[in-house]
This record gives structure tokens, sequence and C-alpha cells, in this order.
């Protein structure tokens, strides 16, 4: 009962919380903003591999996982990071904590079981200066500054086809608002210019995996995965207006909307290209686990046609993550720690993102813990990560991070037939 009160209050706040500014990164400016993990809090600590599956955890990346559940999974998660901002003028730290996921994974039959739920796609979250020097000899100051996001909600299935062989399938709605600001002013004149974008947008993707997991000598298992997240086709709806203000008061004096229709940019299209992922791993059951994945998008062909982003050019992007853990003992009676799920990993990607001529990178380490609750099968788990993204040259940032983690996964069993009545 006291899991079902936990789980119906985080129903609650995530329902009231999921409007939240996520992101303090220059760099969600980009794209459609940064994109937020989609996985759980125990895939995010082994490197944010989605192959490995078992019959207690909802997996949020790979569907085909829900074959394999046996007890009905609530999860939930949040986490708090602590980020460092570093440019040729010097460095600011600033943090931000938010809300993950909410999801249900029900085993059907033996053989089938759906999951679904909610979590943010991306986020839009920054606040820029940048000041030049004019030809004569003016100092125009620009801030620049966005907010907003998208979530995404869920439905999945999966089968099992075979024992080792099993297949799932997910479809997504994201849907969330965009908005982009721009103010200008010179130094000593009354009056600045301000620029709103906003863009409404909404759309489908769809999700595919396939996991065989064969038996070697018995007691080993070889993991392997194929995951596709087909292309998105996103539709966004935009409003832009052009005003001016006071540069003493603040107060806007006048302002107008733009006639986007006739710049045939009132509805755009928005397509986040397919995701390949590739999977690999080793390990014995309730003792430990190795793996690697190899993600490809074709990220070149991206656009955003609505907000002007002159110095970006997209490449194809990539992402090579390791990860695994180790479990001493998962039935030991007198060693708690020896019950602990140990779980570590690391990543490395190439976002795809052509800044200034410089190439976005991402790559970090992770580490985790899985703490067992009681004697049955909740519980609380811990995830750790630090990296490093982009760069203090050319005129960009350097982002350092540390981000904490924590994740509640409770199960339970439904659809039982009593035995006595």
């Amino acid at each position: 009962m006291l899991r079902k009160i936990v789980f119906t209050i985080l129903c609650l706040v995530v329902a009231t919380a999921y409007a939240q500014n996520s992101s303090v990164s220059p760099y969600s400016y980009h794209g459609i903003g940064d994109i937020r993990a989609q996985s759980t809090v125990e895939n995010q600590a082994m490197g944010g591999l989605g192959m490995y599956t078992d019959s207690i955890h909802t997996n949020l990346q790979n569907p085909a996982a829900y074959g394999k559940l046996r007890l009905v999974n609530y999860t939930a998660a949040g986490g708090h990071a602590e980020v460092t901002l570093t440019d040729y003028t010097g460095t600011e730290q600033t943090s931000v904590t938010s809300l993950q996921y909410l999801a249900l994974g029900i085993p059907i039959t033996p053989k089938m079981g759906i999951g679904f739920g909610v979590l943010p796609y991306t986020s839009v979250g920054y606040n820029v200066f940048a000041d030049n020097v004019t030809a004569v000899q003016d100092t125009v100051v620009n801030q620049f500054g966005g907010e907003g996001g998208l979530n995404k909600v869920f439905l999945s299935a999966g089968y099992e086809i075979t024992k080792s062989f099993h297949i799932g399938a997910t479809v997504n709605y994201s849907f969330g608002s965009l908005e982009y600001r721009t103010v200008q002013n010179i130094a000593g004149v009354q009056y600045g210019v301000i620029n709103s974008k906003q863009s409404q947008i909404k759309g489908f993707d769809f999700n595919y995996a396939a996991t065989y997991t064969p038996r070697i000598m018995g007691r080993y298992t070889l993991f392997t995965s194929l995951m596709v997240n087909t292309q998105a086709n996103l539709t966004s709806q935009n409003e832009e207006s052009l005003g001016s203000f006071s540069t003493i008061t603040g107060e806007e004096i006048e302002g107008r909307d733009i006639d986007l229709e006739a710049l045939d940019l009132k509805n755009t299209e928005l397509k986040i290209p397919t995701i390949t992922t590739l999977g690999l791993g080793f390990g014995r059951d309730k003792k430990w686990f190795l793996g690697a994945e190899y993600s490809l998008q074709g990220l070149s062909s991206f656009r955003n046609e609505f907000v002007d982003q002159s110095n970006i050019t997209y490449k194809d992007a990539s992402t090579i993550a390791i990860g695994g853990y180790i479990i001493p003992d998962y039935a030991s009676f007198t060693s708690y720690a020896k019950r602990v799920n140990y779980r570590f990993g690391a990543r490395y990607e190439n976002t795809g993102m052509v800044i200034n001529a410089k190439e976005i990178k991402d790559y970090g380490i992770t580490f985790g813990l899985g703490l067992p609750l009681g004697a049955g099968f909740d519980n609380i788990n811990l995830g750790f990560m630090y990296g490093i993204r982009g760069t203090a040259t050319a005129n960009l940032v350097e982002e350092s991070y540390f981000k904490v983690n924590i994740g509640l996964s409770f199960n339970d069993k439904w659809f039982q037939k009593r035995k006595i009545n």
C-alpha cells in the first residue's frame, strides 16, 4: 500500500512540474533544444546502455524488454545537475533540478507486456549576453534568451518469440512549446529592440527493438540488440513579433506581429532523423554484465527553417557507450553491501552540431548504485555522471557538469486469482 501512495504522490508532482525549465545550456538554442536522457536511472548509470533487460525493471529505451517483465513495475525519477560554464571571458556556475520520467510496466501474459508513461524529450533554457563595437565605435549589447521544451508520452509493447528472442515497439507522441528572445540596444540610446519567436510543436515517432540473449556454457548469457528510433515528423506552428522598449524603464513601447504566412514560415516541419543502435554484451545473470553500444543518426539532413542559425551546420551524429554492473551476492542474508547492484559506464558522443566551424562533442563517465528495499524486488537507484560538452574556443562555451539522479522502482503482482475466498 505504501508504494502505491508514494507513486500516486509522484504522479501528482509530475503532472504539475513538467513545464519546468530543465536546461541551463547555451547549446539548447540549437535544433529543438537539449535532447534529454530517454532512459531510466539504472540504464544511465551504465553509460546509457539500453540493451540490458530483466524481469523486474522498466526499460524506456528498449520496448522488447516488456516481453521479459514478470511483475508490475512502477518507476519514477528526478535529478540535479551542477554545471560550470567557461568561455574566453571567465567561468560561471549554475545548477538545475528536474523530474526525469514517470512510467508503469505491466505483464499481460507470461510472454507479453506493455508499458506507458511520460518523460521530457527536449529542454531549452539559456540567457547569454554578447557585446560588440560597431565601425562608429557604438557598443551594441545583445541578450539572447530561451525557454520551454517538449514532453513525450509513450505506449510500448514487447513480446517473447522464444526464451532468448524478444521484440517490441513503442509509439511516442511529443508536444510542447519553445520560445526564443533577442534583445538589442546601443549604449546611451534610449530605445532598444525586442524580437520574440514562439513555436508550438507536436508529432509522432516510433521505436522498434529486438534482443537475442542465448545462453552460453550453461550459466553465461550473450546479449545482442538492435534498436531503431524512426524519424520524428514534428509540425511547428510559429509566431514572431518585433518591438521596441525603453532602456530606462524596461517598458515595451510598441510591437507588431510578423506576417509569417507571407514568408511561408507560419507552419513548418521538423524532421528529427532516425537513430539506429547496435548492442553487444556478455554476462552472468544476477552476477555481472558488460556491454557496448554504437548509435548513428543522419543528423546532416536536419533543418529548422523558423529559427535562423547562420553559425551552425549539422553532420551525422554518433555515440559510443560502454557499461555494466556487478552484484557480489544478490541472495546474501548477512551483508547488505553484497546485495547492492554496482553500476558503471562511459560514453562519447559526437552531437552532430558544428558551431563556428567547431564540432560539439560530449563525453562523460557514469556510476551508480541499485539499493534493495526489504526482502522483495523494490529498489532505490542512484546514478552519478561527470562530463564535459563543447569547447571554450571559437567564441563558444565549455560545459562541465556533475549530475545526481535518484529513481524509485516498485514491483507488484496484478491479475492473480485468489486461492481462498
